[in-house]
Formats: structure tokens, sequence, C-alpha cells
């Protein structure tokens, strides 16, 4: 009989369900996306050795420029989904496999995995 952790959120007990199917591999690391109330946070993992090989985020320093003051958090979603897309090509990462983190695919986590599939990343 499968156990309920009733002391978890219902987004992270998603998160436990989807990660027990996906792992991130060498040839296939795992695109992570974890979604704050004003930040968004893309990292690519290799899960085989526990690595973060590229990140980004609206945290980032060389990224904050190309934030304007009237931009949306969408549209933030956007530049950072295009940013991290460019950063796995310089390391020569083109396959991801995507962690939506228990977030549904919608609004910003969609508009970031369609940004970095447009600048690059196939999954």
């Amino acid at each position: 009989m499968r156990r309920i952790r009733r002391d978890l959120s219902p987004r992270q007990r998603r998160q436990i369900r989807v990660r027990s199917k996906i792992s991130g591999t060498p040839e296939r690391p795992r695109l992570n996306v974890f979604r704050s109330a004003n930040h968004i946070y893309a990292q690519v993992i290799d899960d085989s050795i526990g690595h973060t090989l590229v990140s980004a985020s609206t945290m980032d320093k060389e990224a904050r420029p190309d934030f304007k003051d009237g931009i949306n958090k969408t549209d933030e979603a956007k530049l950072v989904g295009k940013i991290v897309a460019e950063r796995a090509k310089e390391k020569g990462i083109t396959k991801v496999v995507f962690d939506r983190g228990g977030y549904l695919y919608h609004g910003r986590i969609k508009a970031l995995a369609d940004a970095a599939r447009e600048a690059g990343l196939d999954f």
C-alpha cells in the first residue's frame, strides 16, 4: 500500500512523483525549474555525479540589464530560458530532460520551456 506524505504540499508531492520517474544522465541532463513569487531559476543537472552543469535565473548579474522596469514575469522567464539554453550549448549540451519541479506546465514554466526549445535545446 502506498504511503501518502501529508506533511508536504501538493507541489512537493508532485515533485517527488515526477523525480521518481526522470533523472539526468551525462548524455541527457535534467533541466530543472524553480519558480518563486518574484523570480525563476533554471539548472541543467547531471544526476549521475550530482553536479549542476549550467544555471540561469532572474538574479544573474549578467542577465539583469536585459530585464527592463516594465517587463512582466512571463517575459523574464522567456529570457531565462534563452540564457540557460545558450549556456548549455556553449558546454556542448543539446538534449535535456525537462523537470517542471511539480509546477503545472503553464504560464512562466511553459514560457521558459518554449524559449529554451527555440534557443536550441531538444526535449
